[in-house]
Formats: C-alpha cells, sequence, structure tokens
C-alpha cells in the first residue's frame, strides 16, 4: 500500500511539473524577497492567516493543491494562473470588474482583484482569508511571468517544442523552471543574489499597478519566443546564449515580483504604508 501511495505521488509530481508557474524555487524567491520588506505591523496581521507557514511555503500552495480532487481545483482553479489577450495594448483595466466570488474569476487578473478585495474586506471569514492570501502570493509571482500572459493558441508556450542543452522541453517549461535551475541555487540563495535595497529603483516598482504587471508580461511575451522558432523543422537547442539573454529578464521580473507583493501587502495590513517608497520595509 505504500509503495501505490509513493509511485501515485511520484506522479502527480512529474505531470504536475508541466503547469508550475516559475516552478517551486520561483515562487519561493518571490515569497522570500516580500518577506525580507515586510512592515513589522504586516508581518503580525498575517500570522493568523499563513498559520505557521512564510510566505516562501505558501507560493507553491495554489500548484500543489491542483491535485485536490475538489471541483473547484479540478475544473476551475487553472483559469487563475494565466490570461490570454489577442490584441494586449486593447486590455483596459478600468472596465474591467472585481469578481464577486471565487467562482466568477476567469484570469489572472481577475483573480488578483479577487484575492485583494477579500483580504481588505474584514467581514471575510478567516479560513478564507487564509485562501486568498496563498493564492495572491501565488497569483503575483505568475502574472509576472511572460508566458502567463502569452499566446492563446499556443497554451503560453506549451506546445513550443524547445531543447535545453539537448534536452527536449517546451517554452513555457523552460521559462518556469530551466532558467532558474540552470544557476544551481537554492531559493533562499537566489532570493539574496537578486533582492535589493536601492529605494529609487523600489520607488519605480511600486509606483505600478497588477494592470501594469500584466501589461508588462505581455509586452515581454512577445521577446521571448525569439530564437525559439524551429530550425529546419527541428526544435531549436537554446544553451548558454539564450540564459544570457533571457535569464536577466527572468530575475527582473522575480524581483519585481517580490517586491511589489510586499508592497501590496503592506498597504492592505499596515494603514502606515502608503503608496511609492514607505509601503516597503527596508534595511537601513
Amino acid at each position: 500500500m505504500k509503495i501505490a501511495q509513493f509511485v501515485c505521488g511520484l506522479l502527480l509530481i512529474t505531470t504536475s511539473v508541466q503547469v508550475l508557474a516559475w516552478g517551486q524555487n520561483g515562487h519561493r524567491i518571490v515569497g522570500q524577497i516580500a518577506n525580507e520588506h515586510l512592515t513589522k505591523k504586516t508581518q503580525k496581521a498575517l500570522l493568523p492567516l499563513l498559520a505557521g507557514d512564510l510566505l516562501p511555503e505558501v507560493g507553491t500552495w495554489a500548484d500543489e493543491m491542483r491535485s485536490d480532487p475538489a471541483e473547484f481545483w479540478q475544473k476551475h482553479s487553472s483559469r487563475w494562473h494565466y490570461i490570454n489577450v489577442a490584441e494586449p495594448d486593447k486590455f483596459d483595466a478600468e472596465h474591467y470588474h472585481t469578481p464577486q466570488s471565487k467562482d466568477d474569476v476567469k484570469d489572472i487578473y481577475g483573480g488578483i482583484l479577487r484575492c485583494i478585495a477579500a483580504l481588505k474586506d474584514k467581514n471575510t471569514p478567516l479560513a478564507e482569508r487564509q485562501f486568498y492570501l496563498r493564492f495572491l502570493v501565488h497569483l503575483v509571482g505568475d502574472i509576472h511571468q511572460p508566458m502567463h500572459a502569452g499566446h492563446a493558441e499556443d497554451r503560453g508556450g506549451n506546445l513550443v517544442e524547445v531543447k535545453f542543452f539537448g534536452k527536449p522541453t517546451n517554452l513555457h517549461s523552460l521559462w518556469d523552471t530551466d532558467l532558474l535551475e540552470s544557476q544551481n541555487l537554492s531559493f533562499t540563495e537566489y532570493a539574496a543574489f537578486i533582492d535589493t535595497q536601492d529605494k529609487q529603483l523600489i520607488k519605480t516598482y511600486l509606483t505600478s499597478t497588477p494592470a501594469d504587471w500584466l501589461k508588462e508580461s505581455m509586452a515581454l511575451s512577445e521577446g521571448l519566443y525569439q530564437g525559439a522558432a524551429p530550425i529546419n523543422n527541428a526544435s531549436p537547442d537554446l544553451s548558454y546564449s539564450y540564459i544570457y539573454q533571457q535569464l536577466p529578464i527572468a530575475q527582473q521580473r522575480l524581483l519585481q515580483a517580490g517586491i511589489r507583493l510586499a508592497g501590496l501587502l503592506n498597504s492592505i495590513y499596515d494603514p502606515r504604508a502608503k503608496p511609492g517608497l514607505t509601503a516597503l520595509a527596508t534595511k537601513p
């Protein structure tokens, strides 16, 4: 029985890797950076919502829960993780209404708006606030991954076959996991390496909205297809030059996600945290 359980668990892990956003390390990097910039008041407010966990831990929760047999996780949760817009320039955030329940969420932008509204509402039950916090941590990471705002026809790069140092993969998985894993760093090491105390840079990142984050990803996604086109009907074999070109973009998106997640949470839970630099805790 234990062997069967182990095999089933292994199958769940190997099949779910194909749909993870940023992979486990990527989401943990975002959570770790955010954790370093929370104000003390926000940290205290998050304690009952995290229930003993830390932001890096809950960052992967929304992907892990896809194995839950409940209808929401099997039939509805996947649409929270991405958005496909045929013409990015025509995306109109001003006329995008906040979903009134989790069942009304149609895409990642609506998911983020729903999470924020639920967390701001003091009447939201604790269990629901725990749900929405965990999802929000994940979605802020997802919305900064450009392939989660990619082309509908290739499922955000999932159908674009490539090789990475000779190993078959796809463009989405390359961006989710392979680029970051090529550096052989733990999530704590990676977060420490790319985190910043540059106040002007932080202010620039925080002077934005979830709609801006989405539009950034939409614009970036177009460039990620460069170099991924078939060569003589064969999948291109990407390696060092692709890392050189694209890894800085991936690292910037992770840093932006972490900084912005901290700023967002501080703005919800700390009245003293104003938009801009003061929405973030920084080291002297």
